[in-house]
């Protein structure tokens, strides 16, 4: 089976194909974090706008690098939410011309699901059930996936997203968007130790990282910067692990899936990887690529969730369907 994959979620346009006997057999992205750094976020109107320029090149020049016609897709995978509607909009609209002109099926694919199954491609050994933890800009959520490709919610977070105030902190001590990477990078400078932030909701199982900021904010002019972004990532870090491993425990799961843009971070992988081998726990992590928004996360997606039979309507749009995973 030949499976067209497109996302157009936030600010990447990316489209891959996948072959289900061979794997990912050709990709393409197109990014606009240079066109967004400028203003500090994505501004939805340009990002929707330089997706409708880039979609159709990219489907053309991903069809030539598989070495297939488009005529040769069985199915097409398609974000459909969450992401931004207008941007949901160019990819949906794509996806429905190409599939109701050549008669092929169209399945809506949630971003989230795209981003716990993306593990499964590099990770022959991982099957589920597992848990998925979600970690992006814009979400901070835990789900059960079985093995029936059913999710779950366990738990999330209750205001800002562990992305988003990586973003945030970033901004605080004068770094650009993303802000992810730069926090990191100032880390491996400072003192880990030399800031006391406290944990969230240590208590609770949801999440929560707007107190966190607040207090970033309240410290910056007592440490010095490389002090500040280290103590923080430490602190994001150390909630993070504190309440999933807690989670797992309830639930007795023994299989943890991290993805999404903050899964890229070296530091939180080493400190996931070292906790739960203390708590027997196995961890997948998909690789960088995997973890930023990409369209063969979607295209593998779409061939696993294929026998649900969920496909789009030629009067459906985003956010219309979304049975495969629980609303957040």
């Amino acid at each position: 089976m030949l499976v067209f994959g497109i996302e157009t979620s936030c600010d990447e346009t990316s489209v891959a194909i996948y072959d289900s006997n061979k794997g990912i057999i050709g990709s393409k992205i197109s990014s606009q974090i240079n066109i967004h750094s400028k203003f500090g976020g994505v501004v939805p109107e340009i990002a929707s706008r330089n997706h409708l320029l880039k979609v159709k090149p990219l489907f053309d020049e991903v069809i030539v690098e598989a070495g297939i016609s488009h005529k040769d897709l069985d199915l097409i995978g398609v974000t459909s939410s969450p992401g931004l509607i207008g941007a949901l909009f160019v990819g949906l609209s794509f996806a429905k011309g190409l599939g109701y002109s050549n008669n092929i099926p169209v399945i809506p694919v949630n971003h989230l699901t795209g981003h716990i199954l993306s593990a499964e491609m590099e990770n022959e050994d991982l099957f589920p059930p597992y848990a998925g933890l979600i970690i992006s800009g814009g979400h901070t959520h835990l789900y059960y996936v079985d093995e029936a490709y059913n999710f779950e919610l366990l738990s999330k977070t209750i205001d800002d997203a562990v992305g988003e105030s990586f973003d945030k902190v970033a901004k605080m001590l004068g770094f650009t968007y993303p802000g992810g990477p730069f926090i990191e990078k100032e880390a491996l400078k400072g003192n880990e130790n030399k800031v006391s932030y406290p944990i969230p909701m240590p208590r609770s199982d949801n999440f929560s990282f707007s107190g966190l900021k607040t207090a970033v904010l309240n410290s910056i002019k007592q440490y010095n910067k490389s002090d500040v972004a280290a103590s923080f990532q430490k602190t994001a870090v150390d909630a993070l692990i504190l309440k999933v491993l807690r989670v797992l425990k309830k639930k007795n799961i023994k299989n943890l899936v991290i993805a999404g843009g903050v899964a890229c971070n070296s530091y939180l992988r080493k400190r996931f990887d070292y906790e739960s081998v203390k708590k027997g726990i196995n961890v997948f992590f998909p690789s960088s690529k995997l973890c930023t928004d990409n369209g063969d996360m979607i295209a593998f997606a779409a061939y696993k969730l294929y026998n649900k039979r969920n496909f789009l309507s030629i009067s459906g749009t985003a956010y219309d369907t979304d049975a495969l995973i629980d609303r957040y």
